[in-house]
């Protein structure tokens, strides 16, 4: 691995950051559709172990095109595999950042900081779980399938997009033993009608005992009313503008519910995933 890396712990926090900032080289940085890209960087193996289901990196995109972005992007883990030394990024071009990246190609470096933030979690009697997302907020929950595949638990994946051509992950899903249900705009199946049926369906068969989704308000709403009226718990992981990625800068702070009161918390570091019956839909 080239560069020298170094192990980053805020002096403000009273807790540690396990974290590592590096730079790593890229194996591949290609398309899997016409909205989003797969980025595969080289990395070592003590980096990997750190990693789990539901944290992030903070990436320093490169300069290119004549644009300069200034802070560094929040990016959810799509995979990571010390059998082959690979941390995976699953990201749609939308900005200056990701632009720069979509021009990174094979050999490049690209300067990482993490693995940051609180993972998912899995309880031990939580053994049929459902996965609801939809386009990239799949990335986030692909790790979580791979776990539950190791654990021996049960997967629903639902996977939603604006069509067919835009599903992601599906293959992958159904590769790790996964039910996969889909629903797209342009089939008129993703409406929230519909994927309330869906779930309800599941949840009237035995076979939602948990949910986990990833970003979108519509969608965390419906969980929590569903599971609310049965009593299923669930976790989110929440998407948010982030400055530093470690705590110090306050920038990704958001409210939540907690008992019988408010409280601001960090989505960076006291997240990104959360308790999904505290999350405030914005």
């Amino acid at each position: 691995m080239m560069g020298v890396h170094k192990k980053l712990v805020p002096a403000n926090d009273a807790v540690s950051v396990k974290a590592f900032e590096m730079p790593l080289a890229v194996k591949e940085n290609l398309p899997v559709n016409g909205e989003y890209r797969k980025l595969v960087l080289d990395a070592p193996a003590d980096l990997l172990a750190r990693c789990r289901a539901g944290q992030f990196f903070h990436l320093l995109c490169p300069q290119a095109g004549g644009e300069t972005p200034y802070l560094r992007r929040p990016m959810s883990i799509y995979g990571f595999y010390p059998e082959t030394g690979e941390l995976h990024f699953l990201y749609k071009v939308t900005g200056a950042g990701t632009r720069a990246l979509a021009t990174l190609g094979t050999g490049d470096l690209l300067n990482v900081l993490g693995p940051l933030g609180e993972p998912f979690t899995i309880a031990d009697d939580w053994q049929n779980l459902v996965l609801v997302a939809r386009g990239v907020g799949l990335a986030t929950l692909a790790p979580l399938a791979l776990e539950a595949n190791r654990l021996g638990r049960h997967l629903t994946a639902i996977c939603s997009a604006r069509h067919p051509d835009y599903l992601m992950s599906t293959d992958y899903f159904a590769d790790l033993g996964a039910d996969v249900i889909t629903l797209t705009d342009a089939e008129g199946t993703s409406e929230p009608q519909n994927l309330e049926r869906v779930i309800e369906k599941l949840v009237a068969a035995g076979k939602a005992h948990a949910f986990y989704t990833c970003g979108s308000n519509r969608m965390l709403r419906l969980l929590q009313e569903i599971g609310a009226r049965h009593g299923i718990p669930g976790q989110i992981a929440l998407e948010q503008q982030m400055a530093c990625g470690i705590g110090m800068c306050h920038c990704c702070v958001r409210p939540f519910n907690r008992g019988d009161k408010q409280v601001h918390l960090r989505v960076c570091r006291e997240g990104p995933v959360f308790d999904m019956m505290e999350a405030i839909a914005w």
